[in-house]
């Protein structure tokens, strides 16, 4: 009797580790779905910035014309599309970084309480005289579900650290759009 029910508990674990499984792969799927609109729009607007800048160099007629069209102004647009997009797809990365996190925080939750219900189960079934085992069944156990705390902590420390990277790599980009924005004024004032 009791192997079926840990047969059952064991489909059980396995039909909602493959359902978290699923549910993953779609947060990577809207992710990639996103990112690749966010792609294909930012895509757009430089293709027509692009033709754009095109037209207006085709249609300069002497040097003044040309050195309005690099003017600084220019180049903080610039700036500000890639500011814009990286904002975007920041945006994108936390939502399914925080939807993952969620994901793997449930499923560690589920999975001490399957195991916490399993190890009533076994406990409850267990023949006379067996206490001393049980005894020491129970305590190798709470030292096990102690180790789901320590997961957790785990994954959320990973997760922080994806976030701070993130963060580091947005600050990094910005930085540099930051240089490039003075640079140009220093050259329009020499």
């Amino acid at each position: 009797m009791f192997q079926n029910q840990l047969n059952d508990q064991l489909v059980q674990a396995q039909t909602k580790s493959v359902e978290t499984a699923k549910h993953l792969a779609q947060v990577a799927v809207q992710s990639a779905q996103e990112l690749a609109e966010i792609n294909q729009a930012i895509a757009k607007d430089v293709v027509a910035a692009a033709q754009d800048s095109a037209t207006q160099l085709m249609a300069v007629e002497d040097p003044q014309q040309l050195a309005k069209l690099a003017q600084p102004e220019t180049a903080q647009e610039a700036a500000k599309y890639a500011a814009a997009y990286q904002a975007k797809v920041s945006k994108v990365i936390r939502k399914s970084n925080k939807e993952v996190a969620e994901v793997v925080d449930a499923s560690i939750d589920d999975a001490r309480a399957d195991l916490v219900k399993m190890l009533k189960e076994a406990t409850k079934t267990a023949p006379a005289g067996s206490e001393a085992f049980v005894s020491a069944f129970k305590s190798m156990f709470d030292a096990s579900i102690q180790q789901f705390d320590q997961v957790r902590a785990s994954a959320a420390d990973a997760f922080a650290s994806f976030e701070k990277s993130v963060d580091e790599a947005m600050s990094n980009a910005q930085g540099q759009y930051a240089v490039a924005k003075p640079a140009t004024k220093g050259s329009k004032s020499a």
